[in-house]
């Protein structure tokens, strides 16, 4: 059964009448004549009396009438509510990011976004990007950010490049140094993001790569309690560079690191073939119109 199966019936009744049916809805007599015949037969009833003078409805008719005229008007009253959802540009958007990540670009994006789209609602999530991941998979989140992989599983907008820093006391003997390498870490304890954070990995496999057995003295997702662990001479973190440009100069110095590699590379991620709601689309459309991605 199909909406303007229903909405053909509703005019033959209306007009007792398929040829006026036919005029009024804009199609061909016959193709009135052929819907409301699958009707019927869907139904196995008779929906009309048919005559060479009249068109009258059935018992049958009468009672299907009532209901398609409720349907119809429900089908219609969605359609109504969502385009006054476009126009009224409401809705909500759920996107996770990972705490310790700098996404400075992303607060531009978001913020002019939210200065021309008030009425919708961000709720951000913060998550390592490992559940981030997952809960894109498990559809409990719009659009993610972290560097993604898979695009057998996801589709994604890079919009952010950032090379590593390494982060320490203004005392700390490396601090003469202009820029550290690997081999630099040898012997000192080292602050890295936890597991969660592929960037865990990949900067204790740059180490043993380099012969350095890395020392860790702490892993975490806070980026606060790292730098605070380095202010307090309690060893060297990297950071992207973008968040050790802010940080306190009188108790934290940053050098560049040398492995050019070693950078964090952000997405805005969302998963392939998942049905993206109204609001989540024109976050896409504003931050492509705008150049952001």
């Amino acid at each position: 059964m199909e909406i303007r199966h229903l909405e053909y019936f509703i005019e033959v009744a209306r007009h007792k009448s398929f040829s006026v049916a036919a005029e009024v809805t804009h199609t061909s007599q016959p193709s009135i004549s052929k819907a409301i015949k699958d009707l019927e037969t869907e139904l196995g009833k008779a929906l009309f009396y048919r005559s060479t003078k009249y068109v009258k409805l059935t018992d049958a008719g009468e009672l299907v009438l009532e209901q398609a005229q409720q349907i119809v008007a429900a089908f219609r009253n969605i359609n109504t509510q969502l385009e006054g959802l476009a126009q009224l540009q409401t809705g909500k958007i759920h996107i996770g990011l990972p705490p310790i990540t700098a996404v400075t670009t992303f607060s531009h994006m978001l913020g002019a976004f939210k200065s021309e789209y008030p009425r919708i609602q961000v709720q951000l999530f913060e998550y390592g990007p490992k559940k981030i991941e997952a809960s894109l998979e498990d559809g409990l989140l719009d659009f993610g950010i972290f560097t993604p992989e898979d695009p057998e599983l996801f589709e994604w907008i890079w919009f952010e490049q950032d090379p590593l820093s390494v982060i320490m006391h203004p005392n700390h003997p490396l601090a003469l140094r202009e820029c550290i390498d690997y081999k630099d870490f040898a012997g000192e304890q080292l602050i890295l993001y936890n597991s969660d954070y592929k960037l865990h990995d990949i900067i204790i496999a740059g180490c043993k790569k380099a012969g350095i057995n890395p020392e860790i003295a702490f892993a975490t997702s806070q980026r606060e309690l790292m730098t605070q662990m380095v202010a307090a001479k309690l060893g060297l973190a990297l950071l992207p560079t973008k968040i050790c440009q802010v940080l306190n100069s009188e108790t934290i110095i940053y050098r560049p690191f040398s492995d050019s590699n070693l950078c964090l590379q952000l997405a805005l991620v969302w998963k392939k073939g998942r049905y993206l709601p109204h609001a989540a689309h024109e976050l896409l459309t504003f931050l492509k119109e705008k150049h952001f991605l």
